[in-house]
Formats: C-alpha cells, sequence, structure tokens
C-alpha cells in the first residue's frame, strides 16, 4: 500500500505585488514541505522581504494564491497568520523603547498573560537557545543584537508551525550559530517548517534542505544547496561570478585615533561599563572588534563618535588632537566618518529623502555655504552615492524608509565613504546585506584604507572581520583584548574570546 503523503505546508501561486514604482513580486511559486528548512536568497530589494510579509499578512498579494496544508487560505493579518500557526522574526524590530522585554513579548502575544507570569517561560526558552536575555530589561537599554534574541524568543514561545527567519545569525558567536542550527534542525525533525533568509552561503549550505532564488520580484532558479559551492549560489543570486577580494599587506602610518586606559561607566543600569581600554588604529589600516552584542560595543561606539561625553578614566586623541571634551559635531569637522549599527533613525532619518540625510552629514563637502543650503550639491552627492554604491531606489528624492535595509546601508557607507574621512568608525557595515552588496563595501573600506585613511570596524560578523582587517581585537565584558594582526588568529580562537574564554588566540 502506498504511503500517502501530508500535503505541504505552504504553497504559493503566483504571487504578485506591485507598488507606485516597482514590481515588488512578479508571479512567485514557492512551496514549503513539513519539516522543511527551505532557504530564500536574493540581492537586497529582490522581492524577500515583500513575499514574507505576505505570507505574515502584513502585506496583501496583488494576485496569487496562498494554499496552507492543502487548502486556499486568505491571510489578511498578522494574527490571522499566528492563528494558522505562522510565526515570523523580522530584519527590522518592532519592540517598545520604554518597555520591558517581558512586556514587550506579552504586547506581542495573542494570549492574556501578565509579564511576570511570562518571565519564568522567556528564561526557559532563552536558555534552551541559547539567546541570553533578561525578561526585567528594558528596550532601550538594549543593543540592536539583544532586540534580536527578543524578537527570536518571542516567537519561538508562539510554537509556529511554520517559523520565518530573516537574517536570525548576524549577533551571534560561531559557537552560539552551531547551537542554533541544532535547535532548528531538532525543530524540522519534529515537524515544523522553516523559511531561512539569509545572505551567509555557507549558512546555508549547512542548513537548509532546498532553496528558492529571487532577482528582480522572480524566481531565477531553485537549488539544494548541499550540492552547490559559495560561487555558484553567488552567481544564481547576482546572476554573474564575484570578484575576488584582496587585502594587500601594508605598512600603516601615524596614529589617527587612540585610546589609552580608557574607562567610562555605562549610562544605565543595564549597560556595560568600559574598562582600560587602550587601542591604537593607525592611518592606512583597517583594524576590528570582536564582540557578542551587549559587550561594550554600543557604550564604546557612543564613546568614539562623541554621542556620550561625561566623566571618564584615559583619554581619546582623534587625528593627534585630544577630543575627549569634544561632541560629535566637532569631531566630525576634524576629520571623523561614522556609520552606525542603527540604519533608521540614527543613520538616516525614515521620512526624508537620500538627498536630505546626504545633507545631514556633508555640510563640510560644500553643501552649505554661508548658512545656505545648495540643495544642487546636495543632490548631485546623493545621486553620485547611488550610481557608485548600486543603490536600487527611484531616486536621489526617495524617502530612506522606502529602501531595502541593504540598499539603505549601502547608501548610508557611500555617503560617509565619499566624505573622505580621516578616520572611519563603521559598526556592523554589511548586517543584513546581500553578498554582492557586501563585497562592495568591503571593497569600499579597503579602498579607503589604502587612500591613507584609519578605519576601525565593530563587527559580530567573524567572516567579515578575517576578510577586512589588519588586526583584530576583541570586546568582552568591557574589556579590549590588545589588537593581534589577522595571521595570528583563528576564527574559532576569536570565537572562544567573545563568549569570555580568555585563552591565547593565536593558532
Amino acid at each position: 500500500m502506498n504511503e500517502v503523503l501530508p500535503a505541504p505546508r505552504l504553497t504559493l501561486r503566483g504571487i504578485t505585488k506591485r507598488y507606485p514604482t516597482i514590481l515588488a513580486n512578479d508571479a512567485i511559486d514557492l512551496t514549503v514541505a513539513v519539516g522543511e528548512i527551505h532557504a530564500v536568497m536574493g540581492e537586497n530589494g529582490a522581492g524577500k522581504s515583500t513575499l514574507m510579509k505576505i505570507i505574515y499578512g502584513v502585506t496583501r498579494p496583488d494576485a496569487g494564491s496562498i494554499e496552507w496544508e492543502g487548502r486556499l487560505v486568505s491571510i489578511s493579518s498578522p494574527a490571522e497568520a499566528r492563528h494558522l500557526g505562522i510565526g515570523m522574526v523580522f530584519q527590522h524590530f518592532a519592540l517598545f523603547e520604554t518597555l520591558s522585554v517581558a512586556e514587550n513579548i506579552s504586547l506581542a502575544l495573542d494570549e492574556r498573560i501578565t509579564p511576570a507570569a511570562l518571565a519564568p517561560r522567556i528564561r526557559d526558552v532563552a536558555q534552551r537557545y541559547g539567546l541570553p536575555i533578561d525578561p526585567a530589561r528594558l528596550v532601550h537599554s538594549m543593543s540592536v543584537g539583544e532586540r534580536q534574541r527578543v524578537e527570536i524568543v518571542r516567537c519561538l514561545l508562539q510554537s509556529p508551525k511554520l517559523l520565518i527567519m530573516d537574517e536570525p545569525t548576524s549577533v551571534l558567536t560561531p559557537q552560539a550559530v552551531q547551537q542554533l542550527f541544532a535547535t532548528l534542525r531538532r525543530l524540522a525533525g519534529e515537524g515544523m517548517s522553516i523559511l531561512y533568509i539569509s545572505h551567509k552561503l555557507d549558512e546555508i549550505r549547512t542548513l537548509c534542505d532546498n532553496a528558492t532564488v529571487l532577482r528582480a520580484g522572480r524566481v531565477s532558479g531553485t537549488a539544494r544547496p548541499r550540492e552547490e559551492s559559495n560561487a555558484s549560489l553567488a552567481r544564481l543570486m547576482v546572476g554573474s561570478d564575484l570578484e575576488e577580494q584582496t587585502l594587500i599587506p601594508r605598512e600603516a602610518g601615524e596614529i589617527r585615533l587612540e585610546l589609552k586606559d580608557f574607562s567610562m561607566a555605562a549610562r544605565d543600569p543595564f549597560g556595560t561599563s568600559l574598562q582600560h581600554i587602550d587601542l591604537a588604529v593607525r592611518a592606512g589600516e583597517i583594524v576590528g572588534i570582536a564582540g557578542v552584542s551587549g559587550n561594550g560595543q554600543a557604550e564604546l561606539l557612543t564613546a568614539l563618535s562623541g554621542e556620550a561625553l561625561g566623566a571618564h578614566g584615559g583619554s581619546i586623541s582623534l587625528c593627534g588632537q585630544a577630543v575627549d571634551a569634544l561632541g560629535a559635531a566637532e569631531r566630525r569637522r576634524i576629520g571623523l566618518g561614522f556609520v552606525p549599527e542603527e540604519r533608521l533613525g540614527r543613520g538616516a532619518v525614515p521620512a526624508m529623502s537620500l538627498t536630505d540625510n546626504a545633507l545631514l552629514t556633508g555640510a563640510r563637502a560644500g553643501m552649505v555655504g554661508h548658512g545656505l543650503v545648495k540643495r544642487s550639491v546636495a543632490r548631485l552627492a546623493a545621486r553620485a552615492t547611488i550610481s557608485d554604491f548600486q543603490v536600487k531606489c527611484a531616486s536621489e528624492l526617495s524617502a530612506a524608509e522606502r529602501l531595502s535595509g541593504g540598499n539603505l546601508q549601502k547608501f548610508i557607507v557611500g555617503r560617509e565613504i565619499r566624505l573622505a574621512p580621516k578616520v572611519m568608525l563603521a559598526a556592523q557595515p554589511t548586517w543584513g546585506v546581500d553578498v554582492g552588496a557586501a563585497q562592495l563595501i568591503h571593497h569600499a573600506l579597503i579602498a579607503l584604507r589604502d587612500s591613507g585613511s584609519a578605519v576601525l570596524v565593530i563587527s559580530e560578523e567573524l567572516d567579515e572581520l578575517f576578510s577586512l582587517c589588519d588586526r583584530i581585537a576583541v570586546l568582552t565584558a568591557g574589556r579590549l583584548s590588545p589588537p593581534q594582526p589577522r595571521a595570528q588568529l583563528t576564527v574559532e580562537a576569536v570565537g572562544l574570546l567573545m563568549t569570555g574564554t580568555r585563552e591565547s588566540a593565536h593558532a
């Protein structure tokens, strides 16, 4: 007697979604089986986020149909999606800054439960999945990485049949990634289906059973990732081979950014105090700082950028000038460029156009003169950034919030690099961008270094740091290890240092 196979968990047929200036999804077909881990791949702006929002009920398609476990459904809201058994971890978070972790999660759940009653369940799920969070902590005090953990735990508390994960490992150490993958495989083995959106090709090849590739809103191909190479998967995504990236060794110049015995107390009860940090970044080199989110990265960034001024020990100098008492604007005038980890709200004003966002940091680049804004210069600068960094948008007048996350990231990085800073501070420069865009950003940072700028990159992507940096240090519990040449380090050893195992990281 032939075994009857279960109906697919999810089937999309001809899903189409149009916006005024773009066809985001063009007749997309997709099938996800019970217990399958299915990757959705594509460049930034390929239509992945729109498709996931349609599945989760945030957006309604203009054409096409959705079948759930063999029956036709119409998913008109996230509540209906959750009722069916669909959960989603968004790349851009929807958390209330002034509420605690438990309060945020209780608001997101369909069941009525007090934050106090929910707290033990949060701790249990967080511990099981290796995503430590404190239920009582206020969200405004958390880094981007810690907020992502909140979103993942919130979703897992709902025990979904289909779990949509958008870049879930961008804040995890290699060891924690393996732990999460073990959990996802166990969940899939128990029958949960997983839609996995990631730009990390190694992850997709390791974890996923099948992959659907989108390009310009259409399905450009399908693949079994374990049978592909990184190069062949990248080719499916971008339509061509990627150029090899090389970091040619060179002798560094004078010190451009220096911290001497720098200490600063955390500004909120849940922050991390910086303790006796020594760091020197020279002209013509890229120094990387690795670390699990929440170990002082946010505090170090605000101290370096000039956003956080206050009592501290030690000193900070920029281009040979003491800047301890200087704010962000004064440090920019000396020659600091800054790419923050938060794109919307800190790196760019969501409702403002790309031209106006270029103007925010471009006053010293000829966009303002005699107290007057030179809008034609600002528009030309925005257009040049869009062209040089292959930003997909309607025009330089597009609002920042209308761009995909990766395209907005390319614009912010490009805007800062075009200012030719003497010192570039870049936090998570390729977080959530596709492989082609990441390579473009890496090339631009290396070219900036080769032109004589000093570049400091803070990233939780170890592969990125090892491909990009001349020297690497690790930030753990507010303490910075001595930067060491990349050739003397291994990814595994640095990963151990990130978890607080302070052993030698030499190969």
